[in-house]
């Protein structure tokens, strides 16, 4: 029996490498629908938890994991070595930027490596980490033929976008199209048939380097409009308009407008990120990305634009910065989960503390965490405000804050957000 009719009858293994939010909720979709899915990763706290039946992400609920564990189709490994069982495997490990705003390709590489030392014939691999154009036919190819195996003859190999929005009730894996971009024909119609099994419609396109390229493109036109509504807010405030009620008027428009939020910076695996991995392989390529670039700039320019806000806020009430209790409602990089990665909060922490705030903050979603080299805790919204803070910043707007209760007790607050909109108060500072 071919790879294809196993895929189909569901007789197949699946194996995926890296549970986080995006490795979790396909391994889990996959379970669901009746194939034998194996997760790996090198956290053995993580494969512990899942063993025994509870989720760590918001998005796969815990009575979905105890169930695919319990129904035999679901289990957890640190071990390495099971990859030469699976028939498939799924890459879904983080691609972040180093401080040099070069790729840093060190997770990928590492579970290449592991796949390499137990590639064997006939094994589907899909890259879903999101890369810059070129990784799977550059780096993935010629690491995976070192074994002696050859790509779309030995095994079969593709690259298909992760395309996850946490916290979105809305739209989750299997509502998200899938993108399928394999080395040659076959390899992408593994792949289609193994998602289409689990997803609502594949999208096939001609090669891993079109795959690679619209998730880039995705997520730098984010990228690109949010820094142009950012930049929006910064010229509105200067001229004494309010650039919310500009984007809800503009927004009114039926065709030809898609409205984007201006906010203290952009936060998250994904847009704050991957427009650096298109313009680092556009230059490469002796091409100079300005727009994109310039996008990135104005975006991570916005956690000092608020802590300038703050300044200018304490400043109108006769206090420093330096010397004030400055209180963060939210960490989180978005409403509503409890991801930190590139969170603007902690750029907007920095420049606080460098000016000499004292710096406490509520999260429901973040009991804790350590940044720059201090140690942060989280204190209730009510033990906060008992303290009267000098100021409050709103910097994620998780729907669990009682905001009536910021605008009762609070003194001064910094909405970041449009969290109070509509709300008419001589405390409350607009971004």
């Amino acid at each position: 029996m071919t790879l294809l009719e196993r895929i189909h009858q569901k007789d197949c293994k699946v194996g995926i490498i890296g549970l986080g939010y995006v490795g979790l909720p396909l391994a889990a979709e996959l379970a669901r629908a009746g194939f034998h899915v194996t997760g790996f990763d090198v956290d053995a706290w993580k494969v512990s938890e899942l063993n025994a039946g509870r989720s760590y992400i918001p998005d796969v609920a815990t009575a979905d994991v105890a169930e695919v564990v319990r129904s035999g189709h679901f289990k957890a490994t640190t071990d390495m070595s099971a990859l030469a069982e699976m028939d498939v495997i799924d890459i879904a490990v983080p691609t972040p930027l180093r401080k040099t705003k070069d790729p840093d390709m060190s997770y990928v590489v590492q579970a290449v490596e592991a796949v390499k030392r137990h590639l064997r014939r006939g094994q589907l691999i899909s890259l879903e980490s999101t890369t810059y154009p070129g990784t799977t036919d550059e780096l993935v190819k010629p690491m995976l033929e070192e074994t002696g195996l050859k790509a779309g003859s030995d095994f079969y190999l593709v690259f298909s976008p992760e395309r996850v929005d946490p916290a979105n009730p809305q739209y989750q894996t299997k509502d998200i199209p899938k993108v399928v971009g394999g080395i040659d024909l076959y390899s992408t119609e593994l792949a289609c048939a193994l998602y289409g099994q689990v997803v609502t419609k594949t999208v096939p396109v001609s090669s891993t380097v079109v795959a690679e390229m619209a998730k880039l493109l995705e997520n730098t036109f984010r990228s690109v409009n949010i820094g142009m509504v950012n930049e929006l807010a910064l010229m509105c405030h200067r001229m004494g308009i309010d650039v919310w009620e500009v984007i809800d008027a503009a927004k009114t428009k039926p065709f030809g407008f898609m409205p984007f939020y201006p906010g203290p910076g952009l936060g998250g695996h994904c847009i704050p990120i991957d427009p650096f991995y298109l313009s680092w392989k556009a230059r490469q390529s002796g091409f100079e990305a300005r727009f994109i670039e310039l996008a990135g700039q104005v975006n991570g320019s916005m956690p000092e634009w608020v802590v300038t806000r703050v300044a200018d806020a304490l400043n109108s009430v006769k206090k420093a910065v330096n010397g004030s209790r400055v209180h963060l409602y939210g960490v989180a990089y978005k409403k509503n989960v409890g991801d930190m990665r590139e969170s603007p909060a902690l750029d907007v922490i920095e420049h606080l503390m460098r000016r000499g705030a004292l710096v406490s903050y509520s999260d429901p979603f973040v009991p804790k965490f350590a940044h720059g080299g201090h140690e942060f805790r989280a204190i209730s919204t009510e033990a906060a405000l008992s303290t009267t803070p000098d100021c409050v910043v709103i910097t994620t707007d998780h729907d669990a804050f009682d905001y009536a209760e910021l605008v009762q007790k609070a003194s001064l607050i910094l909405d970041s957000r449009n969290a109070l909109k509509g709300v008419t108060s001589a405390k409350i500072v607009r971004l």
